[in-house]
């Protein structure tokens, strides 16, 4: 799976002023609310509920909050890269400052954890994250994430 399936260019999130980790939750629900047509409260709702179960912050400032929505078409994903790193109790009690959201349809199934662990791969290598970090704008940060490897080529 490639995350040029779950991305669009305009879920790309360049410069998020959020200060907390429910604020930070709040901008990415209100990006994937006009991604998919669904309410920004009930996303958010989602992923609160997840948050309760564990951080999902999974370490050197990455977190990939993330959970299901009962008639979402689709694998949906917004990337959030934030001006100033914010706690958000991640397992390396490390701030986050590169906030990958991913919604699922109920039924999503290994769909969904074949996508997590995409994301994960992805953001948890340390050239692609420090691009990420530096990149100059959205495009920039699109095209690193859907294409780490040629990115990181040149």
């Amino acid at each position: 799976m490639d995350l040029s399936d779950l991305l669009t260019a305009g879920a790309i999130m360049p410069r998020v002023k959020a200060t907390t980790k429910k604020q930070a939750l709040v901008d990415l629900a209100a990006q994937a609310a006009q991604l998919t047509g669904r309410g920004a409260n009930e996303i958010l709702e989602t992923l609160l509920q997840r948050e309760k179960l564990g951080s999902t912050g999974v370490g050197h400032g990455v977190a990939i909050p993330h959970g299901k929505l009962s008639g979402l078409g689709k694998l949906t994903g917004v990337f959030a890269r934030l001006e100033r790193p914010i706690d958000f109790d991640a397992l390396d009690n490390e701030p986050v400052d590169l906030m990958f959201l991913l919604l699922a349809p109920d039924n999503a199934g290994a769909d969904h954890l074949k996508a997590l662990a995409r994301i994960a791969r992805v953001l948890r290598d340390s050239d692609t994250a420090g691009r990420l970090r530096e990149a100059g704008d959205a495009a920039a940060i699109y095209a690193l994430l859907i294409d780490p490897e040629k990115s990181n080529a040149a």
